[in-house]
């Protein structure tokens, strides 16, 4: 079975796989050695959307590598459907997002998925369901590269509770919305969200 890795850097992926992930636009093959993640996240220019790979027959240790010089982040957060077949959302940072947050000390990561979800929506969740997904995010702080892991579960609350977004962590909005109505958020989002709704069965 193919091992791949998918690592957002903006708009850009970057895969580390054994095999060509099947999609249709072009993958440029980058060579490993002597790669630097820094220096490759300069080089990418503003607003660019293209897909990288390292195609290597270990990718485990290639992906162990890279993470070597860089501090990781963990988070967790949650697809939440309602009672009624509709699904939370909250807009955050001008984007459509989901509820996650870092992890705190001594907190297993679906803990934290469900107090992020909760405390940033103002809801109780009812269920935790299976992981759905991990999705994977590089971004500069100060010097150093962040890859940020965050895990996602789908999560079911009773009926459909009113929404209270935590304005302090910057959330404008957080709406119940119908899987047939998410043209608006499939069009403002981040491709790591694209990747939970499809493996939460609503894209």
């Amino acid at each position: 079975m193919a091992i791949i890795y998918r690592i957002y850097i903006n708009n850009n992926t970057l895969f580390i796989s054994d095999v060509l992930p099947e999609q249709k636009e072009k993958i440029q093959q980058l060579e490993f050695q002597n790669f630097d993640l820094q220096t490759f996240y300069q080089k990418l220019k503003n607003g660019s959307k293209k897909s990288y790979i390292f195609l290597t027959k270990n990718p485990q240790e290639t992906f162990r590598k890279l993470k070597k010089d860089c501090t990781i982040i963990k988070a967790a957060g949650g697809l939440v459907e309602s009672a009624s077949g509709n699904f939370l959302f909250i807009f955050r940072n001008k984007k459509w997002d989901l509820p996650k947050g870092k992890l705190e000390d001594g907190e297993k990561m679906k803990e934290t998925a469900v107090r992020e979800v909760e405390e940033e929506c103002g809801i109780k969740v009812l269920k935790r369901e299976n992981k759905l997904c991990r999705t994977y995010h590089v971004y500069p702080i100060g010097t150093k590269m962040v890859i940020k892991k965050t895990n996602w579960y789908k999560m079911i609350v009773k009926s459909e509770p009113k929404l209270i977004p935590q304005k302090e962590e910057g959330i404008d909005e957080a709406v119940w919305l119908d899987r047939n109505h998410l043209m608006h958020v499939v069009k403002n989002t981040f491709p790591s969200i694209m990747d939970v709704m499809r493996a939460g069965g609503i894209l």
